[in-house]
């Protein structure tokens, strides 16, 4: 399997990420074609090699012709272009979302590359709409709806799926500091938007005082990558360095991709990043811990399980534990502050090793039933029958679940030797 790996010590925007694909190998010629799909005439492509503090990079930029360019919503306090974001926020474009999505569906691009762009700028329509106080089908995109925005999310999607890469990777993100000015005034980085697209996401800190994750450059990479941390294993086969805009000081200003196959392990087993929420509770009923299990798997937590456990003072008591996606991490303490007793939450992220599956269906005496199927080394190594299956055709039939069960297993095992 083909994997990529943004490792985003500087930061990230979206210019970058297309510029990295770029160095990476993605001819320029190709990703010129495929972006005049989208029939935006008045754009030019600038692709050039530049040098950012040593380290050879490509600059990808999408320019307005015949426009001046006004840094009109966010904009960094310098006059120098910032590492992406600057650029992104110069065009005073305004589309709503449904306008953008017609935009990419005409161009008729792949159903992976459509589906993603949508995907992004839905998700950029959310975080703007939670940010003005309003809904997504109201929002009027200024920056990230102008034209160059798009190229830049088109873009990232084209140039990875060019590279043949079927999963992507992120390091902790780099988001910067000190503030930027916009039409409303001046506001802190990251600036709220960005806030949104990455809650419950670790971050690195770094004493740069500029922006170095720009909104557009954060909805893509949440928007595409499997998880946030250290380096999968792999074996490098690839690379390159997308640059930002800005020249800074301390560290080259670039974006490094490295692409390559995932590593085998004798497991055969893909790896992800979950997060992990703890809390000790000694003062609720088991009703209530009952409530509180539903309402996080509700709203998508991976598992929920409870522990019995004895506290100080030798009191009985629960050790709730929620397995989650690092992304949904604020949501999940949001909710176990306000349904359960706790006062504190513990927090850590790890990683997973998974068995690959898909589902199968068989026939059964109580009537068709899905099976579960890890597969090790290619192989099918075990199978469980789907309970919410077998449970309504107990109901329906009037007979014992586990009976349903032990039918859908045993047709299983005929089928599947």
């Amino acid at each position: 399997m083909k994997i990529a790996y943004f490792d985003c010590f500087s930061g990230a925007a979206g210019d970058m990420i297309v510029g990295a694909c770029l160095d990476a190998g993605v001819s320029p010629d190709y990703l010129r074609g495929e972006l005049a799909r989208l029939g935006l005439e008045q754009v030019e492509l600038k692709i050039e090699k530049v040098n950012k503090n040593g380290i050879a990079a490509i600059s990808f930029q999408p320019i307005i012709k015949n426009h001046h360019h006004h840094h009109h919503h966010y904009h960094s306090d310098s006059d120098a272009p910032g590492p992406g974001h600057c650029r992104e926020h110069k065009h005073p474009a305004h589309r709503n979302l449904q306008v953008i999505i017609e935009i990419i569906n005409r161009a008729g691009f792949s159903d992976k590359v459509t589906q993603q762009a949508v995907k992004i700028f839905q998700r950029l329509a959310r975080a703007e709409a939670k940010v003005h106080g309003t809904t997504e089908d109201q929002i009027h995109f200024h920056e990230v709806g102008a034209d160059d925005a798009i190229m830049d999310i088109v873009g990232s999607c084209l140039t990875l799926e060019a590279l043949g890469v079927e999963k992507v990777f992120c390091s902790r993100l780099t988001v910067g500091g000190g503030t930027v000015r916009c039409e409303h005034g001046v506001l802190p980085v990251p600036v709220p938007a960005t806030v949104e697209l990455i809650k419950g996401i670790e971050i690195t800190p770094s004493d740069a005082q500029v922006e170095l994750l720009t909104p557009t450059g954060a909805a893509i990479l949440t928007g595409l990558a499997e998880s946030f941390g250290v380096m999968p294993p792999m074996k490098i086969t690839g690379g390159g360095y997308g640059a930002g805009q800005r020249d800074i000081a301390e560290f080259p200003n670039v974006l490094r991709l490295l692409v390559g196959e995932a590593a085998e392990s004798g497991q055969q087993t893909n790896v992800d990043e979950v997060c992990v929420l703890e809390a000790n509770i000694d003062d609720a009923t088991a009703e209530l811990m009952g409530y509180v299990s539903e309402k996080l798997l509700e709203a998508g937590a991976l598992d929920v399980y409870c522990t019995a456990i004895v506290m100080k003072k030798n009191r009985p008591g629960t050790l709730i534990t929620v397995l989650c996606r690092p992304a949904d991490a604020v949501g999940m303490e949001q909710i176990m502050f306000r349904e359960s007793t706790t006062f504190g939450i513990r927090r850590h992220s790890c990683r997973r090793s998974i068995l690959p599956r898909d589902y199968c269906t068989v026939d059964s005496p109580y009537g068709k039933i899905r099976i579960k199927q890890g597969y090790f080394d290619g192989s099918v190594i075990t199978g469980s029958a789907e309970f919410d299956d077998c449970r309504k055709a107990a109901e329906k039939h009037n007979v014992p679940v586990r009976q349903v069960i032990s039918a859908a297993m045993a047709a299983y095992k005929r089928e599947k030797p």
